[in-house]
């Protein structure tokens, strides 16, 4: 248990290190320097030590917004085996909880940005919930695989125990899609491109950060910090589906590379892809569900 303590705070103090590591791949591939890696800390710090401004149509759904949206990523990593380490917290139907956290931290975020009365801001709200609908159509997908598979609904017997779920299994190349699926989930989860970009500053265009446009000081600093800790839960995810069965001296250095692997994928796409248009983002999320059912279809039939 000490171990996943310590690989559990580990992770979260190093999920602002692994999304700048984002930021330094596409500003490398440019050409260019790009901020320093600790750019990210920087900036939390900076937020943590200014106040927060809010506008005379807001009501206190607006103020407890971030503060939900941030405990809602702490505990949902808690449920989450890191490096196939045992999870903290884990009791049977645990990744059902898990799934409706974060379904309760969208929709905070969703009436926050309505809250403001900002024209602009219901406008990313709406993007958000009908593409994270199309989300959980392969998130659940997924856990009917997981399912079938392991016979469980809780993330730590997923990922740890003889009978846990990776690719270097007999039916490792079905899984092989779960993970293309989940990364595009990670994509569209995250506002990532092609799917949103982060670095946009035109509202008509954006879905994550035009929801966030008025928040300031530390309330935006508890979102920047949750978007990082939602972006490291996902990678989690994808890496442990991807690690084999490894001593702890040697799972928790190859768990950060390929984290440091996704992370860097994530940059590179970024940097060689253009973001889609409003149109094309649900058929490019939809791809994910159909890899996910696909999937499942094969598993059934073995």
């Amino acid at each position: 248990m000490l171990t996943s303590l310590f690989i559990y705070l580990l992770a979260v103090a190093l999920a602002p290190l692994f999304s700048a590591v984002i930021t330094k791949t596409k500003a490398f591939l440019v050409g260019k320097q790009g901020p320093p890696l600790l750019i990210n800390y920087y900036t939390l710090a900076k937020l943590l030590k200014k106040g927060s401004v809010y506008s005379e149509s807001t009501t206190f759904v607006f103020q407890t917004m971030p503060v939900i949206s941030l405990a809602v990523s702490v505990i949902a990593i808690l449920f989450l085996p890191i490096a196939r380490m045992p999870a903290l917290l884990s009791f049977s139907g645990d990744v059902i909880l898990v799934l409706y956290l974060f379904g309760i931290a969208r929709f905070f975020l969703i009436i926050a940005a309505l809250d403001t009365a900002s024209p602009f801001e219901g406008m990313g709200a709406a993007r958000e919930a009908y593409f994270s609908f199309l989300c959980e159509a392969t998130l659940f997908t997924v856990l009917m695989l997981f399912y079938k598979l392991n016979g469980t609904l809780s993330l730590n017997d997923y990922f740890t125990g003889p009978n846990a779920i990776s690719i270097w299994r007999p039916e490792g190349a079905i899984l092989l899609l779960i993970a293309i699926a989940l990364f595009v989930v990670l994509l569209a989860e995250n506002s990532r491109v092609p799917v949103d970009d982060p670095a946009t500053h035109l509202e008509l265009t954006m879905i994550h950060e035009v929801m966030i446009l008025d928040h300031s000081g530390p309330d935006l600093a508890f979102i920047e910090m949750s978007a990082w800790l939602k972006l490291l839960f996902y990678a989690t995810l994808i890496a442990d589906l991807l690690l084999p069965e490894l001593s702890t001296i040697t799972a928790i250095p190859a768990f950060f590379a390929v984290i440091t692997a996704i992370y860097l994928t994530i940059g590179i796409i970024e940097s060689i892809t253009a973001r889609f248009r409003m149109r094309l983002v649900p058929k490019f999320i939809l791809t994910s569900f159909a890899l996910a059912f696909f999937a499942v279809i094969l598993v059934l039939e073995m």
